[in-house]
Formats: structure tokens, sequence, C-alpha cells
């Protein structure tokens, strides 16, 4: 298609000044905020909805803080109370409690020995440090401790603390493994991101939950970097991008209180309310879940947090090797160039500007497309950025075609818009020859409808109503038409003749001629359901679509646009639109239009009919629907039809007969079977017709010719 003069040097200026600013944009972080949001929705949206069945979380929530409230036992829990928790969970690979025990229990120091001796019994519990940024001294026992879970091998950090809060002295030769628990949010106060490793003085310092991956040596250190399983994780600043589990779905959570019941029933009578078994090989965290007690956090999928759950969706990240990664600064510049480049190419190519601006929602499509895959592939690809570089070529390059068109182009487009369809419009003014009088010889496909008895549909409702049905239905049907990239020739009364081929010809005339004659009838259905809530009659249609020759072009008088076309291929698809009248169907599809649509449609044969107006029989077909969409009682049906018709063909009359009545036994209302039945019957009556016998002739004014042989 054309374009203006010196093309080429403004689809580089304007590509250039789009990018520039683009990028200015992308490095000077101006969106970062709504960057950060659009992350959280797609988190929402996109995260894998699934968490391991083998990661269960224990809430102290407010149920079991009330139920031992009322025995008694008030908040904060004797540490007896977790050492009762903690043995019955003896089966479980690990437990990791988020309970910073840091100072001795205040009901004496056999409370803190009792839950020392169920953590060296149990030989699973992990428990939290908590690392800060100020200055504290730290003694022997707290030093030795941080050498003792710390890293042996050297592993690049993005955290420094000056100093820890570690558990008692009691707990700490008790327990099998620590690490740290201190996070911080992004600058909206959002947690997305989680250190994996901390450095305090000289040692380094893993998560808390990395502990049972580094006890069974799933998780190691090589090159100064975490690998599981041999993959190496993604760090972006040092921090680990979590993939919580998508919006509506959670991990398995007991109430603690349900674990110490299960416990002392157990113990008591041998029966419990959560088995030790169902702990086995499963990793358990512990933590507060109680309203007030704990530091509420926001995360990308929910409002408020608590830390417990942090842990376990980083848990459940490690386990799964679900590691999302950050792409490069590198790949979001080249994909803001792709995306400049693309614009200024390709909306260039399009003279009106309004075509310009409806280019933009396929474009945003692909855009977020591409970002879509790349976050359920675990790939972070900047959102916002490439958005932006979208809305901003687009704009540029629309302001620039708005200002580039010319006046004399303005004037024809508003002379020619009352009359013809935008893409029309567009392709004519680019085209000017087509306006010239007369028209050329093309193939087409064409596709008439026509209301079933509208004229009397008039009587039973005011003519201001009838005006609106009628005016609803043939805007449904324009739409259909037109997205299914038809042509409107024109209206005549309550019919529509549409065509395919012309301007353009296309592979898919055919095919989309046939999807519109379908989706017409469906449109056609939420026409009824309106109706019908409006207390007003319901329609019905009928559609014939034929493909074939015509004259295609600007048919008229000179001063009055009608891109139109007329001939044999126009007359007979209007044929074939009533003849849907004879076998009671919807849309009957021509054999030569059927021809080019491959399997794309379920079709059932309805004979070779004899159309006035045609010398010829034609093989004419019932299209029932696309092929992946027919029902199996659909299928069933037809295929017991053509099992009826080849008898016919073999002028079995009486087989026939029986196989079309045992149909219309089923389905009364199937007009094919109702028509062959009665003309066998017919056939059976008169022996001595012509040869041609198996040609029905239909002469659409004598109803009693519709069984004869040839007139």
């Amino acid at each position: 298609m054309p374009t203006p003069r010196g093309d080429t040097k403004n689809i580089i200026l304007l590509a250039v000044l789009s990018f520039g600013i683009s990028l200015l944009v992308f490095l000077s972080d101006v969106l970062g905020t709504l960057e950060l949001k659009a992350y959280d929705l797609y988190s929402q949206l996109l995260n894998p909805s699934r968490t391991s069945e083998d990661i269960v979380v224990v809430q102290v929530d407010q149920r079991s803080i009330d139920a031992l409230a009322w025995g008694g036992v008030n908040w904060p829990w004797p540490r007896q109370i977790y050492a009762q928790v903690i043995e019955y969970l003896s089966e479980a690979e690990a437990v990791f409690i988020d309970i910073p025990f840091t100072e001795p229990s205040p009901y004496g120091a056999e409370d803190d020995r009792m839950l020392a001796e169920a953590c060296k019994k149990s030989l699973n519990v992990f428990l939290p440090v908590v690392l800060l940024k100020q200055q504290r001294a730290l003694s022997a026992a707290d030093e030795e401790f941080l050498r003792n879970i710390a890293f042996r091998e050297k592993v690049a950090t993005g955290a420094a603390f000056s100093a820890a809060i570690t558990p008692i002295d009691v707990l700490k030769d008790a327990v099998v493994g620590a690490g740290n628990i201190t996070i911080t949010a992004d600058r909206d106060g959002v947690y997305r991101r989680i250190p994996l490793v901390a450095r305090i003085k000289q040692q380094t310092v893993p998560h808390f939950a990395l502990g049972s991956f580094l006890r069974k040596g799933t998780l190691a250190v090589r090159q100064n970097a975490l690998y599981a399983r041999n993959t190496r994780i993604p760090l972006t600043e040092g921090k680990f991008m979590l993939q919580y589990p998508g919006k509506g779905s959670a991990f398995t959570t007991l109430s603690a209180i349900d674990i110490l019941k299960s416990a002392i029933s157990g113990t008591a009578s041998g029966e419990s309310v959560v088995t030790r078994d169902f702990f086995k090989g499963k990793t358990v965290l512990i933590g507060v879940t109680a309203a007030g007690l704990y530091d509420a956090k926001p995360t990308p999928v929910v409002p408020a947090a608590s830390d417990v759950f942090i842990h376990a969706a980083l848990l459940d990240n490690i386990a799964g090797g679900n590691f999302m990664r950050q792409a490069d600064s590198v790949f979001v510049v080249a994909f803001i160039l792709l995306i400049v480049a693309a614009v200024c190419l390709l909306a260039l190519q399009r003279y009106s500007c309004g075509v310009t601006l409806a280019f933009f929602p396929a474009c945003l499509l692909i855009v977020l497309g591409v970002t879509v895959l790349s976050f359920m592939n675990a790939w972070y690809l900047n959102i916002v950025a490439p958005v932006a570089a979208l809305l901003l070529s687009f704009s540029i390059t629309a302001a620039y075609r708005s200002a580039a068109e010319g006046r004399e182009r303005l004037f024809m487009r508003k002379t020619l818009s009352p009359y013809m369809d935008k893409q029309l419009v567009e392709y004519v003014l680019q085209h000017p020859s087509l306006l010239n009088p007369g028209g050329r010889r093309k193939r087409i496909t064409v596709l008439f409808t026509d209301v079933t008895g509208f004229a009397s549909y008039t009587e039973n409702v005011s003519a201001e109503r009838a005006a609106m049905v009628l005016h609803t239905l043939l805007n449904a049907f324009t739409e259909v038409i037109i997205r299914n990239s038809g042509v409107i020739g024109k209206y005549i009364s309550d019919s529509i003749m549409a065509f395919w081929g012309a301007p353009l010809r296309a592979e898919s005339d055919e095919s989309n001629a046939c999807r519109a004659a379908l989706e017409c009838m469906d449109a056609l259905k939420e026409v009824n359901v309106k109706l019908k809530q409006q207390g007003l009659p319901e329609i019905a249609v009928r559609i014939g679509v034929h493909t074939g020759d015509a004259i295609v072009g600007n048919i008229g008088r000179d001063g009055l646009f009608e891109y139109t076309a007329i001939g044999d291929a126009v007359n007979l698809a209007s044929r074939l639109e009533s003849i849907n009248k004879v076998f009671k169907t919807g849309i009957i599809v021509s054999e030569e239009t059927l021809q080019r649509t491959g399997d794309d449609f379920f079709v059932r044969e309805l004979g070779m009919i004899e159309v006035k107006g045609k010398t010829l029989p034609v093989k004419l077909f019932e299209l029932v629907g696309e092929s992946g969409a027919v029902r199996f009682e659909k299928r069933e049906l037809v295929r017991e039809y053509l099992y009826g018709l080849t008898l016919y063909k073999e002028q079995k009359w009486y087989a026939a007969i029986q196989t079309f009545q045992k149909l219309l036994d089923a389905t009364p209302q199937d007009g094919p079977s109702e028509f062959y039945k009665r003309r066998c019957e017919y056939l059976i009556e008169h022996p001595k017709l012509a040869g041609d016998w198996d040609i029905v002739n239909i002469v659409e004014k004598e109803r009693k010719n519709f069984f004869t042989g040839p007139a």
C-alpha cells in the first residue's frame, strides 16, 4: 500500500524519537511503582496455584490461643507446650519454628529444658536468628553458634548486618540448624524478594528455610553462588524473587491446638485428630498467625501475611525448582526497540490515522502476551516499560499521520463513509479507480439472509417495535459479517446480501462466509432471548451461501457510491436461502462453496436440486456447525439420515422410509428426514417417473411439485 513521500526518512526519525523517549522512561524508573503493581497483578493471576503437599503450616492461631486460655494456659505459652508439638512431629523431615526463643522462659529453666530435650530427641528442628543493623555485643556462645550455622564456602551476599539475636543457650545445641529470618520490603512496602544469605561480621548466614536443603545436600555452594539440584538459584540484587502461590490457593494448614489434641488423645486412647504418620517425610513450619501477635506483611497476592507463609513460599520455590528470573536490562531495551520499530514500520503502511489507532489493541495484546508467556515460564520481563514504549510510539505515529493527512482525502473519507464499511473505504481510497462507474467479473462467495415471515410479524407488534427488532437483528448480523471479513453488499427490506472475494480475495473467504452464517444464527439466538424477555414474539431467519462469478463494482448512477455485486452467484444464493423453507433448515450451502473449506465444517447433504433460473442441478448441503463444535447426538442423527439417503439413491424406498420415520420419531422437527420420507412415498405411488428421478425439482410457487420428479 502507498505511503507518504519521505516515508523511509520519517520512519527513521519517528523510531529514533519514540525509542529515545521510551528508553529515558525505562532508565529513569519514573514508572517503577506502577511496574511493581503490574508484577503483583501477574503474580495473582499467573503464579502456579498448586503448592507442595509436603509442606505443612502449623498455625498458632486465635483458636489455639483461646482453647488453651480456657484451660488456664495463657499467652505466651510455656515452652513445654511446643515440646509436645515437636515430639508429635518427630516423623517430619524438618520442623521450622518461626518463633524466636531469645529469652529464658518466665516459667523457669525446667520449661526451657523440656523444649530442648524435645528438639534433641526429634533431630529435625530449625530455629530462627534475628539479624540486626545496629551494633550489639555478641557473647562467645552467640559467635560460636553463628559459626556453626554459617556457610563454610564463600557465598556472594546482598545484605550485611552488625549483630544477631540468637536462641537461648540451652537450645543452641539442641537443634539441627538455624538461619536468618530478617527480611526487608520493596520501596512500596510489599515483600516480593527475600535474601537467601546474609553477612554478619565474618560469617555468611543462610536463610532460615534453607536449613533442610543444606542438611540433605540438595543445596550447595559453587563458584560463590547457590545451586539447588545442579540449577543455579537466580538472585536479583542479592535477593530471591518469590513465586507466591496464586490468589485463592494456600498451603496445607493445621491449627496448633489440633496437634496438641492429637498428641494428648493419641497418648490417652490411641485416637488422634491428626496422625503422626501424616507428617512423615513432610516439612513443617510453625508460626504465629493470631491477629495482633505477628507483624503483618503485604505480599503480591495477599494484603497481609505472616512470616511463616512467606517462609513456606520460599520452601515451596526451592523444593520445586520454581525460580523466577529477572530479565536483564539489555533484553528489555531490545524488546522496546523491537516494539518501536514494528509500530513505526507497520503503522505507517496504513494511510488512515483511524486504522493506525485500531492497530494498537492488537499490538498491545502481543506485547502483553510476550510478558505473560515470559512470566508463566518464570522469566520476569518488565511489563510497564514495553507497554509505555508501545503507547508512546503509537501516539507519536498517530500524531504524525493525522498531521500528514490531506484535506482532499479527509473530504473523500467523509463522503464515502455513509455508504461503505470502513475497511472498504480505506481500500477504495488507496485504489481510486474503483470509484469509476461499472464493475469487474470476480469469483465471490455470497451470503443471503432473510427474516421468515417478517410481514406477518409486523401484524402482531407495533410498527415502531417491529422496526426496532429489525434494526437490532440487522445490526447484529452486520457486525458478524464484517468481523468475518465480509462486505455488506446491500440491505433489501428485511434481508442482507453480503459477499467475500472483492475487493480483496483471500484463501479463507469461503470458510469466513460459512462461519459468518453460523455466527449469525448464534446472534439470532441472543436477539430472541432479549425479545422473549421483552414479551415480543421470536423471529426466524434463513441463510443461503453460494460461490460463483458475479459483477462487482460501483454499480448505479454517477454520484451514488454503492459498491455491490450482481449476477448469477447473487441470484443463486438468494434461491438457496428460500429453499430452506422446503427442507425446514436454517443454512443451506452449495457444493461450490464447501469445496474450499476443507474439513472446517460439519454438513448434511440435501441432494441434487434443480433451482429456478438454473439449467443444471446444484448439489446442496445443510450447514450444521463447525467440525469440532457439533454434539454427538447431532452427528448420530446426520449419520442415520445419510444412511437413509443412500437407500433412497438406491431406490430402496421402503427401507428408506423406515429409516427416515425412525429419525422423525426421535426428532419430529427434522425437515430433511420429513422431506425424503414424503418423497419416497410419492415415488412409490408414481413409479413411472423419468430416469432422473433423483434430481429434486424446486418450483417456489408450486409446493405440490416439491416431491415430484422433473417439471
